[in-house]
């Protein structure tokens, strides 16, 4: 069960953690997820994983308040559709989440 984990500084206060586990040549589990440090903590931003036995985004605001959004995906299709949007978005997020928007 090939699994792959990893953690990219995006910023000195921005980091994107990834991970996921490919059994017979598909996506089983992931996560994808935005940090921002603030605080001197980590905090998580966006998060596209699987936990509920679907693919779904989680958008938090600085308080730590949630919204899930449903992706009507299979899990290798929302796990590269994550990894795209945080790269290309991360900036647009971690504004909106310091001036405590969900984004």
């Amino acid at each position: 069960m090939p699994e792959k984990q990893y953690l990219i500084l995006l910023d000195i206060d921005v980091r994107k953690r990834h991970y996921h586990i490919i059994e017979s040549g598909k996506i089983t589990k992931f996560v994808v997820q935005l940090e921002v440090k603030t605080g001197g903590v980590w905090k998580e931003v966006i998060r596209y994983d699987c936990v509920h036995d679907f693919a779904h985004k989680d958008c938090y605001n600085i308080k730590g308040q949630c919204r899930k959004i449903n992706l009507y995906l299979d899990y290798g299709d929302a796990l590269t559709l994550a990894d795209d949007d945080i790269n290309e978005n991360w900036e647009i997020y971690r504004e909106k989440f310091l001036r405590g928007d969900i984004p």
